[in-house]
C-alpha cells in the first residue's frame, strides 16, 4: 500500500510517494505539466511502476481556511485524475508547504539554481508526510 502525493503547481507537479507500509514520504521527481495533459499519462505510469493505491494532491488555501481560485484549479485536477485512474483521491491543505520546502532549502545553504529543481518535489514530501501522520494519529 503506497499513496503518492501530489503538489500541483502552474509549471510543474511535485511528485512523493510513500514506503510500503506508508510512514515516510520520499520525493520521487517532478512531472511537467504540458497542455495536451500529458502529465496524466505520466502520473499513471508513476502509479503503476510504485504500486500506488491512493493519491493525495495538495489544496492550496487561503490564510483564513477559505478555497480561492487556486484551489479550485486543485480540485478540478484532483476531480480528473481520480476519475482517469480510478484511485481515491484526497484533498490536503498545503498552505505553507512551499514556503516550508523553500527555507528547508535555504537553511541547507541550496543554491537558488538548484532549489528551482527540487522545490516542488520536496513540497510533495511535506504534503504527503503530514498527511501519513495524520492517519498514524488516527
Amino acid at each position: 500500500m503506497r499513496i503518492m502525493g501530489l503538489d500541483y503547481g502552474d509549471r510543474n507537479i511535485g511528485v512523493a510517494v510513500s514506503d510500503a507500509f506508508g510512514w515516510t514520504a520520499q520525493g520521487t521527481g517532478v512531472v511537467q505539466r504540458r497542455h495536451n495533459r500529458g502529465e496524466f499519462d505520466e502520473i499513471a505510469q508513476l502509479v503503476k511502476d510504485h504500486e500506488v493505491t491512493e493519491i493525495v494532491v495538495g489544496l492550496p488555501k487561503n490564510m483564513n481556511g477559505s478555497v480561492g481560485p487556486r484551489g479550485e484549479i486543485c480540485i478540478a485536477f484532483a476531480e480528473e485524475l481520480q476519475q482517469k485512474l480510478n484511485l481515491p483521491v484526497h484533498l490536503w491543505d498545503e498552505r505553507l508547504t512551499t514556503v516550508s520546502a523553500e527555507r528547508t532549502l535555504l537553511e541547507a545553504d541550496v543554491s537558488r539554481k538548484k532549489r528551482k529543481l527540487v522545490v516542488d518535489k520536496l513540497a510533495a514530501t511535506f504534503i504527503l508526510q503530514n498527511y501519513l501522520d495524520s492517519k498514524a494519529k488516527r
